[in-house]
């Protein structure tokens, strides 16, 4: 039976609890992390970690555990399935106060669950096919930087797109394309990388900056800017990345062929450098 972690123990998923009062549940108050994992050795945990920090910060909740702490309690999880691919969850929440209210409770522990689950290979089709999306009006918050667990207007778009019969809604926010529901965005043109810079109005993907370092080093250019809704219909390849999804090629966008409606050969390149990379992270060469 899987083994998670719960403010300080180790116990069966399935005799983990934790407080209705809790503000993670009542209030949506609180920040989590997705960290894929492959052949036992998480990507990128500093960068993870750090931006656990970054949205703690921007709720005003002081992280629990060290990067030591943090760490550990990792390493026994991902213990109980060693060298496999897996994709570690954590959530922080600001706890459970003896009543409901709006205003920050005082001496109160937080909430502090981790835990580990098989991480899904990626469906041949994709490489093969891409994916489909639909734009949509962005009508999330204005601190999409932080990591919340207050995700119900993303899940709304989410299944709006899936209602739309695509895999993936693109929010529009003023004209200016900006991430996925739960995905960064990027374009291809004439051989260039552009994906929006980042900000308060896209969260930071650990896997939007691995996919343009490698891509860099791979001497693909990239740039960082303001992306206008307009200029998707006309791109030669659009992506989405995400931690756990990697990075995937969209060649149906609003029912609309992007490029020819096949994956690009920009993206095929970078697929195969990341690909490349995931090799040497499970090897220990990362």
């Amino acid at each position: 039976m899987a083994e998670v972690y719960l403010n300080g123990e180790y116990l069966p998923l399935s005799e983990a609890r934790i407080s209705v009062l809790d503000r993670g549940f009542l209030f949506g108050d609180g920040v989590y992390e997705v960290i894929p994992v492959y052949g036992g050795r998480p990507l990128r945990l500093p960068q993870h970690l750090d931006r656990l920090e970054n949205s703690l910060r921007g709720i005003r909740l002081d992280n629990p555990l060290d990067r030591g702490q943090w760490g550990a309690v990792i390493e026994r999880l991902l213990a109980a399935a060693p060298g496999t691919d897996q994709a570690i969850y954590l959530q922080v929440t600001r706890g459970a106060p003896p009543e409901r209210d709006h205003l920050f409770p005082v001496g109160v522990a937080p909430t502090v669950l981790v835990m580990a689950k098989p991480l899904k290979p990626r469906a041949p089709q994709i490489a093969e096919r891409g994916v489909s999306a639909v734009t949509l009006e962005d009508l999330r918050w204005l601190r999409c930087d932080i990591k919340a667990v207050t995700l119900l207007a993303n899940v709304l778009l989410r299944q709006a797109s899936a209602d739309a019969g695509a895999d993936e809604a693109i929010l529009v926010r003023d004209g200016l394309a900006q991430e996925g529901s739960s995905s960064n965005l990027f374009l291809v043109k004439d051989g260039v990388i552009h994906t929006p810079p980042k900000g308060q109005l896209l969260l930071a993907g650990i896997t939007r900056d691995l996919a343009l370092d490698l891509a860099r080093e791979a001497g693909l250019p990239c740039v960082e800017r303001p992306l206008p809704v307009a200029e998707l219909a006309t791109a030669d390849e659009v992506w989405l990345s995400s931690s756990t999804r990697e990075v995937m090629p969209v060649t149906r966008l609003d029912g609309a062929a992007v490029g020819d409606g096949l994956p690009g050969p920009v993206w095929r390149r970078l697929d195969t450098v990341y690909q490349d990379y995931k090799a040497r992270l499970r090897r220990g060469d990362v």
